[in-house]
Parts: structure tokens; sequence; C-alpha cells
């Protein structure tokens, strides 16, 4: 298992009156914000236990809230964007203009007109969420389903476009989505990480979009290749070739002292700490790991209803670790031939017809699933790209695709304390633009941490001399989409 060093922190020194002194930044700080800061975990006499046992007394992080109805994330990410105007964004419009080139400041100039949808469009449900032929099983949960159309970003290019749907910054230094829930919740199961990534290969940019960043070790994203369906294929290592766990914990404990013994003397080294923890959870990983990545344990029935696909197997594998206490787990959509298959610069039209299939069959499943089991009221599941693709064509040839797009598109958000079957913003007439209902995505990442249960403006990390946060000065909460 592989894990990624965590950054440098800060040292402190105990006052007498219990508080800790910073002296890096003369700060004062409280024993347990210190303890939370200093990133010390399961290598370190039970410091994560202790900290569970303060929380228990009251004793909570100023960034959590009452608010919070979701207790895990499940982000399902189209890698290379889908077009809003052929999935939940009808726009006759283009149909009345079609090949008309269109008008306004672009990022680039258009090559082709304007391209309606091939794709039909229907209300669904009793809430009659507008959505296309394209999705036939997802539109068996439109009641489930809070679609946002006014999503908009900074920017149309792949690589700064998912840093920043993934990290809140366009710059590959911050920590990830899934490792600042992690580090301001922590892990309901302290058998397996908080932040899981399950991605067939890697997506455009890489591990650095489940980064832990300078936040402590213990919340980088432990990444899975669901390439492979066996167990010991998906996770290496979970079995010693020649020792039981009573020997692994023996020779273990011998190294973790001598860890603890060296760190003594290199006080305030939280490199070192996240080796001792690294280590811990690596070994508890190969008791619960192995229960839990066996797809061999689910039903021919239920195998089926996923899709034995990449997609459709990591699902059901987010499915699992959500009912095993994952605080965060990111699904990539993406295959070992094409890093990011959304993206449609040529055939549009085809590509959205056989992409979606498979999204829909495993997305609708994992919905269905997780609420037949009680678990989609406290679950959000996120779907969406790094941004939208164009309402108009890339190119005139037989099978135009459409290209980038970032100042209007959707996503869809179900379960987890959103409003149900909820349609929330607008483009323009002809989907160029964001007009109602606009969210950033530091909206988007401030929305989902307070229904997480934490406060956007409150969950900061101090380094390099100031405090960094997911939305760094930015993002509102979209209330209106609460439940």
């Amino acid at each position: 298992m592989r894990f990624c060093h965590p950054a440098n922190s800060c040292l402190w020194i105990e006052q007498g009156d219990g508080m800790k002194h910073d002296w890096k930044t003369g700060a004062v700080v409280n024993r347990r914000e210190m303890l939370a800061r200093a990133g010390a975990g399961f290598g370190s006499v039970g410091l994560m236990s202790a900290l569970a046992q303060a929380n228990s007394l009251d004793n909570v992080p100023t960034w959590k809230t009452s608010a919070g109805r979701a207790k895990r994330v499940i982000f399902l990410f189209m890698n290379g964007a889908p077009s809003h105007v052929d999935t939940f964004d009808p726009k006759p419009k283009l149909a009345e203009y079609e090949g008309q080139m269109p008008a306004g400041s672009l990022y680039k100039k258009a090559k082709s007109g304007f391209m309606p949808s091939p794709f039909k469009f229907f209300r669904q449900g009793q809430s009659g969420v507008v959505m296309s032929e394209l999705l036939p099983n997802l539109a068996k949960y439109a009641d489930d389903l809070c679609v946002l159309r006014g999503m908009h970003t900074d920017v149309p290019n792949h690589e700064p476009g998912l840093l920043l749907m993934n990290s809140g910054h366009q710059q590959p230094v911050r920590p990830s989505f899934g490792s600042w829930a992690s580090y301001g919740l922590g892990s309901e199961n302290q058998n397996l990480p908080a932040f899981v990534v399950l991605c067939p290969g890697r997506p455009v940019v890489g591990p650095q979009l489940w980064s832990n960043g300078f936040l402590p070790g213990q919340h980088q994203g432990v990444s899975v290749d669901t390439n492979e369906s066996d167990v010991h294929q998906l996770v290496a290592n979970l079995q010693h070739p020649s020792m039981d766990r009573q020997q692994q914990r023996r020779q273990l404990d011998l190294i973790q002292s001598l860890n603890r013994m060296h760190r003594q003397q290199r006080p305030g080294d939280v490199r070192l700490e996240g080796h001792i923890q690294a280590m811990e959870m690596a070994f508890k990983m190969q008791a619960e790991a192995s229960e839990a990545f066996d797809l061999s344990r689910e039903s021919a029935a239920t195998k089926e209803m996923y899709g034995d696909t990449a997609f459709g197997r990591s699902c059901l594998l987010a499915r699992r670790l959500a009912e095993r206490g994952v605080r965060f787990t990111q699904v990539y959509y993406v295959d070992r031939k094409n890093k990011q298959p959304w993206d449609t610069h040529a055939d549009n039209n085809g590509g959205h017809r056989r992409l979606c299939a498979d999204s829909d069959k495993a997305s609708a499943a994992l919905i269905g699933d997780l609420k037949q089991r009680g678990l989609l009221d406290d679950t959000l599941v996120i779907w969406g790209g790094e941004f939208g693709r164009t309402p108009y064509a890339e190119n005139k040839n037989d099978k135009p695709g459409r290209d980038h797009h970032h100042t209007g598109f959707s996503m869809f958000l179900a379960g987890g304390g959103v409003r149900a079957g909820f349609t929330y913003g607008a483009t323009d007439e002809f989907g160029m633009n964001a007009v109602e209902g606009r969210m950033h995505v530091h909206d988007l990442h401030a929305t989902v941490l307070h229904l997480m249960g934490v406060d956007h403006t409150r969950l900061t990390y101090r380094y390099s001399g100031r405090d960094f946060r997911l939305t760094d000065v930015h993002g509102q909460v979209a209330g209106d989409i609460i439940a």
C-alpha cells in the first residue's frame, strides 16, 4: 500500500494554564486544537481515541456545526466533462438557431454554429425533473435528485479545471476535497482510511487530485485501481507471504517502538509521524479491506444491477465502503485507453450515447442500492465533471463534437440532506451562461461541507504563515437546495 508523506507542521510549548503556544506564529491554541493540527494518530499512544473522547465531552472542533445530515460523500466524477445540453439542460432555441455562430465573449473562436441536442428530454417522476432520454435508469430516481443547472467555474482547460473542482485551487499545491473532509471529520472506521479513491488507471493530473497537500499524511486519499476485480489485485499486499497476524502484530509493535524512540529525538516531525500512522493503518486494513473490497461477497443480481464495467465495479465498491464508514469516496470515470472519456471533441452524440449508458446504469444502481439499505439519507452522492461542453459544434464534419465550456453547466446531488426532486439554477436560452441560481465550484464545496456539518469558513489549517481552507476566501452555502 502506498502512502504520501505529510508536510511539516508547527511545534507547541505547553504553558502553565494548559494552553499551547505556537512558537512559529505566537498564537495560543488549546490542547484539542494542538492535537488536531499536530496530526498525530494511530501510532502514537492512542491519540485518535483520546481525541474522540474529548469530542464526546462536547469539546468539538470550532468548524463543526449542528446542521450536517451527510455522514459521508461519494463523488462520481465524469472525467472530461459531460455536455449539460445533452443530459440535464434542454435548450430548444439551439434547434431554432442551428448553425448560427454564437455571439459575445468566448474563450476561443467558435469554428461552427449552435448544435441542438439530438436527444429527447422528458419530465420524470412526480417532481417533473427534466432529463435526457440517455438517462433512463436515473430517471427512475428523479424524485431523489437535486439538479444544479447554474454551475460555473473559472477555466475551460482540463488540468486547472480538475484541480479547482477537486481541491478548490487551480495550482497543484493544495489539499484535495476528500483530504479536507478527512481532516475535518475523521473516519467512522479506524480500520479503513477516511478517504478512498476508486479509479481504473490515472486521470489527467493524477494523484494530485487526491493529495493531502500540506495536511497531515493520514488524510491522503488511498487509491485503488478498479480495472481489477479480485480483492488481492485491487489492494496489494493484503496477505503476508509467511507470517500470521499475531506474528505481524509483534513485528509491527517492535518496529513502532523503535519509531517512537526515533520520533522523541525529532519533536514536531510530522513526516515521521505519517510513516508511523501509515504502517498502523496498513496493518489494520489487512483484516478489514479483505472483506470490504471483496466483490465476490455480492450476489450475482447485485453485480448485474451495477454492470460488469470498471465504473460499475467502482460504484459497487463505493456502496460497500459507505456501509463501513469511509468518510469520502471519489469514483473517477476513466479507462486505460482514455483518461478523459467525456471529452467529446468529436462525435459528441455517439460518445454521450455510449458513456451515458454505462454511467447511467451504475449511478442509478448506487442511488437505488443506498436508498434500499437506508443509507441515502446520510450519504451525499455528487455526479458531474470539471465543467460542461459548448452548445455549439466544434467542427462541421458528419460527427461533430463539442468543446470545453465553463460558464454554465450541470451537476446533480442526491441524498445527504439536499432537496429531492428539485432543479436549481438555470443557464440562458442557449445554455451558454449560468444566469440563475449561479453556483461556483467554491459554492459547491461550501455547500457540501455544510451538509456534512462543517463551517467552510472555519475549517482551516495553518501552513507557511497563513490559514488555508478548501474554499480559499470564497464560497457561499446554497441554502435553497438544502432540505
